[in-house]
């Protein structure tokens, strides 16, 4: 049972920074491409970033490029998001997610996701 446990959500002002952190058990992670992806109130869940399973390609959502930052770390099982200078509307719970399909930046690409963390950022 592959399961996904996002941390590091919280409460932040506008232009501070977090780093969310989703660590991957029961699969091999070096097998699975990683996703972050957002759902902002009365939205639907949306693209954030994405990295390949070789960690040798990133991609993001226009919103996040120049700001968010996605990594991972095999020897921890792990995905990091890096976001800086946060902004009102990165309001959301955020997602992270693993699948095998290679069309990272769709949801539809995903097989196993986490419970979601908050992330609020006032003004």
């Amino acid at each position: 049972q592959v399961q996904l446990v996002e941390s590091g959500g919280g409460l932040v002002q506008a232009g501070g920074s977090l780093r969310l952190s989703c660590v991957v058990s029961g699969g091999t992670f070096s097998t699975y491409h990683m996703g972050w992806f957002r759902q902002r109130p009365g939205k639907e869940r949306e693209f954030v970033a994405a990295t390949t399973r070789s960690g040798g390609r990133q991609i993001y959502a226009d919103s996040a490029k120049g700001r968010f930052t996605i990594s991972r770390d095999s020897a921890k099982n792990t995905v990091y998001l890096q976001m800086n200078s946060l902004k009102p509307e990165d309001t959301a719970v955020y997602y992270c997610a693993a699948g095998s399909n290679i069309a990272i930046s769709s949801i539809r690409a995903y097989d196993y996701w986490g419970q979601g963390t908050q992330v609020t950022v006032s003004s």
